[in-house]
């Protein structure tokens, strides 16, 4: 329930509701020790419209977030963090899961230099189907009349999971694969990739990347030779969760930055950010 909820339930006014919950959470986090963690995920949350970021680091063995903070999303942001946690405790971390955002990188290699580096295959995927979507608008661009018109208003339906999509949904995403040759083979190199944190060694990894590759020439899908690139610069850090150490749920990971977005939501308006920190640091620690 939302604040407003409850204090309509209560007949109390909306702020002593939003006081209380204030007081509840500070002492929740109050009881709630931060222990050196092991393994730490990295993510960044826009304050409403704007370029204004802020840093959320999770624990991920203990599944709880236990920093917000920084200005912006700079590697001076993501220094405050190591400061705050101290050297005795960033001694422990032995990985880093993050997105490929190069200031969050160097911070980490700078401040915990014997950690791995994992990036998150969620982000990693995020940047295929923005990928998949600029096809999508050079198809769009170069075709006309009814060849355009099977593309027209399928975003949604192109960049979801089969599984996420209504029976109706299904039938548009086969009619727009069958009437686009160049989106049905963007869309199939798009689901194959995920495949690539299904390996269990690094080599094996490798061959499926450079097959994967070897399958653009020719396919004239410029969007898709960007991709390949970055993840070839990048390349260690994707590869490492094929190493049996750096094994970490990342439906979890996804889960709960899923989480996070949906706790921003509903705190949008309030344009109270200690009020948002406490949410999102409190949010999977067990009510006592």
């Amino acid at each position: 329930m939302t604040v407003k909820d409850v204090a309509k339930e209560l007949k109390l006014d909306w702020h002593t509701v939003k006081a209380l919950d204030k007081e509840y959470m500070e002492e929740q986090l109050r009881r709630s020790s931060v222990a050196a963690p092991g393994v730490i995920g990295i993510d960044e949350i826009a304050l409403r419209k704007g370029h204004r970021y802020r840093i959320v680091v999770s624990d991920l063995e203990r599944r709880r977030p236990i920093w917000y903070g920084g200005e912006n999303r700079s590697e001076q942001s993501m220094d405050r963090f190591y400061e705050w946690l101290g050297g005795k405790k960033a001694k422990k971390i032995r990985l880093v899961v993050m997105d490929m955002w190069k200031a969050f990188e160097k911070s980490t290699r700078k401040n915990v230099p014997l950690a791995a580096i994992l990036f998150d295959k969620f982000h990693v995927m995020r940047h295929l189907a923005e990928a998949l979507d600029k096809v999508r608008k050079m198809e769009y661009a170069r075709l006309s009349g009814k060849d355009r018109s099977y593309i027209k208003g399928q975003k949604y339906t192109l960049l979801s999971s089969k599984e996420n999509l209504t029976l109706d949904g299904r039938k548009a995403l086969r009619k727009l694969l069958k009437a686009n040759k160049r989106l049905h083979t963007a869309y199939l190199l798009k689901e194959s990739f995920g495949q690539l944190w299904s390996y269990q060694t690094e080599g094996w990894a490798r061959r499926f990347f450079d097959n994967w590759k070897d399958s653009l020439k020719w396919q004239r899908l410029k969007p898709y030779e960007t991709f390949a690139e970055m993840i070839e610069r990048h390349w260690d850090g994707v590869a490492a969760y094929s190493k049996p150490e750096n094994k970490v749920s990342l439906g979890f990971v996804e889960g709960l930055n899923n989480k996070i977005r949906v706790l921003q939501r509903r705190a949008y308006g309030l344009r109270d950010e200690e009020y948002l920190r406490l949410k999102i640091l409190t949010c999977m620690l067990k009510e006592r």
